[in-house]
């Protein structure tokens, strides 16, 4: 078999996938990847790679709200993406981004992602940029600053749309129970 990549909504994919990739994921985070962030890379499009060992590469876009200079962005923001451990360094992680970064193109005003240490080499040789100002988030108390995640935060254009300057003010991410990004 060789590797195959493939692209679904969560909708589409069986029981069976879903719980292969969730496998994968706890697996490559080292126990480091929770229920919330398990529903974090729900309900949007997922890409994955398979091979004769199951699932090799994952990751999914969703779409959030990010508020910015007084606008709501339709955003497509990354999450879940990981590579088997025995499948790393072989360039499936970009294959997955590749097509991620297809559905942002197509359907968002941008991407967006935060990135580990480990992730962020791979998201920047990809165009993806840091961005280089204020992150808040809408909280349940009113509006959060989240200065934890002002040196992960990664932006990518969508088909030539300009991306947000930190000069015009924040970016305001929808909030979310776990990690808001």
């Amino acid at each position: 078999m060789t590797d195959s990549l493939r692209t679904a909504h969560t909708y589409e994919l069986s029981s069976a996938a879903l719980a292969g990739i969730r496998a994968m994921l706890d697996a490559a985070f080292d126990g480091d990847f929770g229920d919330e962030d398990w529903d974090h890379g729900l309900g949007g499009v997922h890409a994955y790679v398979e091979d004769e060992h199951g699932v090799a590469a994952h990751g999914s876009v969703i779409m959030r709200r990010v508020g910015h200079a007084g606008r709501s962005y339709r955003i497509g923001y990354v999450e879940a993406v990981a590579v088997r451990a025995d499948r790393r360094r072989q360039g499936l992680g970009g294959r997955v981004m590749a097509a991620l970064e297809e559905v942002v193109d197509g359907a968002y005003a941008f991407g967006a992602l935060s990135a580990s240490d480990e992730g962020a080499e791979l998201y920047r040789a990809r165009g993806w940029q840091l961005w280089n100002g204020r992150v808040e988030a809408y909280g349940p108390d009113g509006v959060a600053h989240l200065p934890d995640e002002e040196d992960s935060t990664y932006l990518r254009p969508s088909r030539g749309r300009p991306l947000p300057t930190a000069d015009a003010g924040a970016l305001l991410f929808d909030w979310r129970d776990g990690d808001v990004l």
